[in-house]
């Protein structure tokens, strides 16, 4: 996401605390760098000069002095970025039934992002369901409900019916006994926001009665995106924003930024990808400290509560509170590596990992996917002990037998197992370290930044 930008501020604060001396030419060297990072993320020109002449004036205040002015200046640099990207805007549930019905026009991504909202509510142990009322775009009932067979989710669609009110009405008295937390509610769209959009978007706000109403907007669109948030506003009272194609479009600040600044709206989420489980909360604290280069450890456990449902996550809570995993724990953590997307979608949010990235070879995913495959054959060919307790493999007596047996009904080298037994005694010395800490409460940002530096100094690609 918005990699040019992310390179330049990286640069600029490595500018301004190896200075040795703050002078006039470095400043306008930093500012230049940064205005032109700023507009090719197509973020307003006036906000630009703002943050530029700010950074300016604080660099040369002579009242500010040594160590103090570099300090004051990185600060400034954060404060007014992060002032830029808006306030954080959560998306809370009520105690009743949610409805949340999805706005947007065509191209901006509502069907497939509804399909991951769904997701990420069913993960969190939500019942939820699909409603497709969308009943203009050719197929898109049929690609509602495929996304949602596909990924398990609830969906209610009717293929021949065209009258959204018959739909609501017949998902209604299908739906009494059953109860759903969360109903997503999937809209017609437009290539313009016309007489006829509005009026169907106002009157199926009347009937289905949302909670919430969120509008879809594309990055792509950039400084846009705020006239068009502004033009639905006023036809529909929008709640909140979800902005898509995050991980693609050079135009991404512009959406990001012009959005900030529609009073009482915030956006809620960020989609990264065409994977079910790229979607983000839009923390702009987080946001701009991965852009910065310093990881965001609490949207990577985000990302790994979308691929974990709610009962795998209590069983693998109750093992870490035990401090002990099985050797089935440690490779489906691996798959969910792959499900959230691999070393390229997660390494932004590693604290220190972004810069070393370039290290690692670039088939790590796919390496790491074949051993998966190798490992889940050895842990067939194994006995209930040898899973639970693998160290009985390392046994000076018995521990070579065991591993050769195992080797040849998998049909795998003996190396391929004790590489499964290092990733797994990796894995438990780092559940041991945070076997004591308090899970249900959360971890702090240090206690997690910790286990991660251990983490790193033992994991090879």
């Amino acid at each position: 996401m918005l990699s040019k930008l992310s390179e330049t501020l990286k640069k600029t604060t490595d500018k301004i605390a190896n200075a040795i001396f703050l002078d006039k030419n470095l400043v306008d060297s930093i500012v230049r760098d940064l205005q032109r990072a700023l507009i090719e993320a197509d973020v307003n020109i006036l906000l630009v000069k703002k943050i530029s002449d700010k950074i300016k004036q604080s660099a040369l205040d002579e009242r500010i002095s040594g160590l103090d002015k570099k300090e004051h200046l990185i600060k400034l640099l954060h404060d007014e970025i992060l002032s830029i990207l808006g306030k954080k805007t959560k998306l809370e549930l009520k105690k009743t039934q949610n409805r949340i019905m999805l706005l947007g026009l065509y191209g901006a991504g509502k069907t497939t992002t509804i399909a991951k909202l769904g997701n990420y509510f069913s993960k969190r142990g939500k019942n939820i369901v699909l409603v497709g009322l969308d009943v203009h775009r050719p197929a898109a009932p049929e690609q509602l409900q495929q996304l949602a067979e596909k990924n398990k989710l609830n969906v209610f669609v009717d293929l021949k019916e065209k009258d959204p009110k018959k739909i609501w009405d017949a998902f209604q008295k299908s739906s009494k006994s059953k109860k759903y937390d969360v109903v997503l509610i999937d809209t017609a769209g437009r290539h313009n926001l016309d007489k006829n959009l509005i009026k169907e978007i106002k009157d199926i706000s009347k009937l289905t009665k949302p909670t919430e109403s969120i509008l879809i907007l594309p990055s792509d669109i950039g400084q846009s995106a705020k006239s068009q948030a502004q033009t639905f506003k006023q036809a529909v009272d929008i709640s909140g924003l979800i902005i898509t194609r995050m991980d693609s479009s050079a135009k991404a600040g512009g959406a990001l930024t012009s959005c900030s600044e529609i009073e009482n709206i915030g956006v809620y989420f960020i989609t990264t990808g065409e994977k079910i489980n790229d979607l983000e909360e839009f923390n702009p604290e987080s946001f701009l400290s991965r852009l910065l280069g310093m990881g965001d450890l609490q949207g990577l456990i985000e990302k790994i509560k979308l691929v974990t449902d709610s009962k795998k996550q209590e069983q693998i809570e109750k093992k870490l509170n035990q401090g002990k995993i099985s050797l089935e724990d440690v490779v489906e953590q691996v798959k969910s590596m792959s499900e959230i997307g691999g070393f390229e979608k997660i390494k932004s949010m590693i604290p220190g990992l972004s810069g070393a990235s370039k290290k690692i070879p670039e088939n790590v995913l796919g390496q790491q996917q074949e051993k998966v495959a190798k490992w889940e054959h050895i842990i067939k060919s194994m006995t209930p002990e040898e899973k639970e307790n693998p160290e009985i493999l390392e046994d000076k007596k018995t521990g070579n037998s065991r591993i050769t047996r195992i080797a040849k009904g998998a049909g795998v080298h003996n190396s391929e197992i004790k590489s499964l037994i290092k990733q797994y005694k990796m894995l438990n010395e780092l559940v041991k370290t945070g076997s004591s800490m308090d899970i249900s409460q959360g971890m702090s940002q240090k206690q997690l930044q910790k286990m991660m530096k251990k983490f790193g100094k033992k994991m090879r690609f």
